[in-house]
């Protein structure tokens, strides 16, 4: 063992940097792979370090000095590894979940915006509707009976979808703010859905579509509040028929598999855009020109599917959107009530 102190940092040098050195390749190795094994790696390359310093220093004498070093270093070594990696996971947690909550804060903040703008516009033009009429009524410009009935009917027409615009408003801003509590019921699917066709199928057969539902004969039992499921499943054919062409069709369907009841509305539209799928359920998104609301429809602030995700959330559901060969398809999926079937 050199007496000299360069001596002995040139030969804890030569001891620990092939360990340095391996432990950095096998690292670059494993990145973006595994955890776990990365922690135990980052630990093990000082204790390693140290005792082939210690050897190299010694002169590769295994004296009894270094195997008090080895045994202190093992022992160390014991105690820092899981500590380490149970450290080092929950602190990958932490940074993954603050991530997540900065992307979610920043899709809402994006989202709350185009929400305002597009609302804005929206309350505009029924707002510039009534006023001009109500102007012209007071004014006296118009003094035929048939136009004053037509007039009345406008705005009685523009202040009803006001009003609803409001509504989906109110009810979005207790979603987001989480103060929605529903009373959950065993309520069977089924007949949500035979009473939601019913509802829609005059909106239907105006806009020239064929709508229709298929179910299977045994009772579909969840847990949820009528009015709120009725809702959703009525924004999503409502959606449908919005973006359905004249002389197409929309079916709804319902079932069960995997402990799950599911509805789904399908229809025979242009179907939904990649680039929108991952948005649809944002509130005020309205998506590309392909999937626009087609004349005669009726234009709302965007907020019918995020509604209906709102909704499905309370009920501990989901909702989701794909295309298929010809058209879309909408599905929620509730939880089963067990032994109600």
């Amino acid at each position: 063992m050199p007496d000299d102190t360069f001596g002995l940092i040139g030969l804890a040098l030569v001891g620990t940097l092939p360990v340095v050195a391996a432990g950095a390749l096998t690292l670059r190795l494993l990145r973006n792979r595994m955890l776990r094994a990365t922690l135990v790696i980052l630990v093990l390359i000082p204790a390693l370090a140290t005792l082939t310093g210690f050897v190299a220093v010694s002169g590769l004498m295994f004296t009894d000095e270094l195997g008090r070093v080895a045994v202190v270093l093992a022992v160390v070594t014991a105690v820092t590894v899981p500590a380490a990696v149970l450290l080092g996971q929950a602190q990958a947690r932490r940074l993954v979940w603050e991530k997540q909550m900065l992307e979610q804060e920043r899709a809402a903040e994006r989202s709350r915006r185009e929400l305002i703008a597009w609302v804005s516009h929206d309350l505009r033009t029924p707002l510039a509707g009534i006023r001009a009429m109500g102007e012209a009524l007071a004014d006296g410009v118009v003094d035929a009976e048939a136009d004053i009935a037509r007039y009345g009917r406008q705005i009685v027409r523009d202040t009803t979808r006001l009003s609803a615009m409001v509504g989906d408003l109110f009810e979005m801003a207790k979603i987001n703010a989480g103060a929605l509590h529903l009373h959950l019921e065993p309520i069977d699917l089924r007949e949500l859905v035979d009473e939601v066709c019913a509802a829609n199928e005059p909106a239907a057969r105006r806009a020239q579509l064929t709508l229709s539902a298929r179910q299977p004969p045994t009772r579909i039992m969840v847990a949820g509040s009528d009015q709120a499921l009725t809702r959703v499943l009525t924004n999503l054919v409502g959606n449908a028929i919005a973006h359905t062409p004249p002389g197409g069709r929309i079916e709804i369907t319902a079932g069960a598999d995997d402990g799950q009841a599911w509805a789904r509305v399908e229809d025979t539209g242009p179907g939904i855009a990649a680039g929108d799928l991952p948005r649809i359920f944002e509130a005020g998104y309205r998506g590309t020109a392909a999937r626009s609301p087609g004349v005669g429809a009726p234009s709302g602030g965007g907020m019918g599917l995020a509604i209906a995700a709102g909704l499905l959330s309370v009920h501990s559901g989901t909702i989701t959107a794909t295309n298929q060969e010809s058209g879309a398809r909408l599905e929620i999926r509730l939880p089963q009530l067990a032994g109600r079937h």
